[in-house]
């Protein structure tokens, strides 16, 4: 099929690149030109486990390419996925300039039927003003042409996002056109051969589908680091509770670890439209009102542990940090809990020594010149002379570190361990002071 994917963001590449792979015709728009040339020269503006590899095969193969030019875009696809971003605005409602946007540019250039598909995260209702924008656009012109309507919610984890657009859990769809139906059948049938994983419904239903899942997910890891928090106070270790519970088939072990709170480009933002959906409507979320309130609370959990082991004051400290990134896998720094913590340390006289994997560069981006803040290639190269390390985000690589050698760069033998990566037995008997989260505290 002839596909056109509006926007190279995250979702656009991801979704533009797999579609390739199983042979379909695919142009990626997006109107940012230094992003496109980074296409064109075979670089990749994100950073996702084999998304580069597969770009440069398909490419190489001729089934992708990327463009600037709209006009061009919008006459290649029969299916135009709209996947452009949809920030917060100030009021938490989700933003929709860019998606009426695109979908006013395919209303201006579009001949012949066309099958518009809402791959961004939307509110429900957006389905209707992107109608609206198209058939504006085509009133215009005195053009009669007909399109369809799609609600095709992404459900890819940042790390994972080529298994999951791949070997999908599900696909939901949510259409009131025959032919769209079919169409899109048949696009993601290669993807489902072994289970009819296609679920269709009407386009609100998808559109709510995505919120709705986004927001269980985040209610989950907010209830558990509520139970962690008082785990810790009364005794208990959630790591234990963690296993207790997830063993009943009814729950399940998914996003049940405890930790810093959650972050990233999807989380935050869903929870928020939501509620601002909600509030629109005469509806109160009580229960993701608390989840927000809880996650960000949750942020402050490993600088409240310091401020108590250091004292408020902390000039003349240095910290060795493992983790900016919001996850492992990603070097996504949107509402990461590293900057809540790197922000409270510089501003109460500490200094900060930070390493990631892949994510220095994008938090050299988001936090420019911010003052006692370096950055270091290796995680070893991070630990001399600081009064502590603070570990933020679970990457592999911090998961079995020579604690001898940490121990002997470390000025003082003292972990704060935002993601309950080691044992707090273990801790003690190597001689380290260990705070991790929901567990038995190792104290001097």
């Amino acid at each position: 099929m002839k596909i056109t994917v509006i926007g190279s963001g995250y979702v656009g590449l991801v979704t533009g690149t797999c579609l390739a792979e199983y042979g379909n015709d695919v142009v990626c728009l997006d109107v940012d030109a230094n992003k496109i040339r980074i296409l064109q020269e075979g670089g990749v503006p994100i950073f996702e486990p084999g998304l580069e590899e597969m770009i440069k095969r398909n490419v190489s193969a001729g089934r992708l390419r990327f463009t600037t030019d709209i006009k061009e875009s919008v006459e290649h696809g029969t299916i135009q996925f709209i996947a452009v971003g949809t920030p917060p605005d100030e009021d938490g409602s989700a933003d929709l300039k860019y998606v009426v946007a695109a979908a006013r540019s395919i209303g201006r250039y579009m001949h012949g039927y066309k099958v518009i598909v809402d791959k961004s995260t939307v509110p429900v209702g957006t389905g209707d003003k992107v109608r609206a924008a198209i058939s504006d656009e085509l009133a215009q012109r005195g053009e009669q042409t007909s399109f369809a309507i799609v609600s095709n919610p992404e459900f890819l984890k940042e790390g994972a996002a080529i298994e999951d657009f791949m070997r999908p859990d599900r696909i939901v769809i949510g259409t009131d056109d025959d032919t769209a139906k079919d169409l899109m059948n048949s696009l993601y049938a290669p993807f489902v051969r072994n289970h009819d994983r296609i679920l269709f419904m009407d386009v609100r239903s998808a559109e709510m589908t995505k919120y709705a899942a986004n927001a269980m997910l985040a209610t989950r890891i907010s209830f558990m680091n509520e139970l962690a928090n008082l785990s810790e106070v009364m005794g208990a270790d959630i790591e234990l509770v963690r296993k207790g519970i997830g063993s009943d088939p009814r729950i399940g072990y998914h996003f049940l670890y405890p930790g810093v709170g959650y972050g990233g480009s999807c989380f935050p933002k869903d929870v928020q439209a939501l509620q601002r959906t909600a509030n629109e409507h005469g509806i109160s979320l009580k229960v993701l009102d608390a989840v927000e309130k809880a996650n960000q609370a949750q942020k402050s959990v490993l600088v409240d542990k310091i401020v108590k082991r250091f004292g408020n004051d902390l000039k003349g400290k240095h910290f060795a940090l493992w983790g900016l990134a919001f996850k492992p896998n990603t070097d996504d720094m949107r509402d990461a809990p590293s900057r809540v913590i790197i922000e409270y340390l510089l501003s109460h006289g500490a200094t900060v020594a930070a390493h990631d994997p892949v994510a220095i560069h994008e938090a050299q981006r988001v936090m420019p010149d911010w003052q006692g803040l370096s950055y270091a290639d290796s995680p070893m190269a991070v630990l001399p002379d600081a009064d502590a390390l603070v570990i933020v985000t679970e990457w592999k690589a911090f998961r079995s570190p020579d604690f001898a050698d940490v121990k002997t760069q470390l000025k003082n033998p003292l972990i704060f361990d935002g993601r309950n990566l080691y044992d707090p037995k273990k801790m003690e008997i190597a001689g380290f002071e260990y705070y991790p989260i929901g567990r038995q505290q190792v104290t001097r």
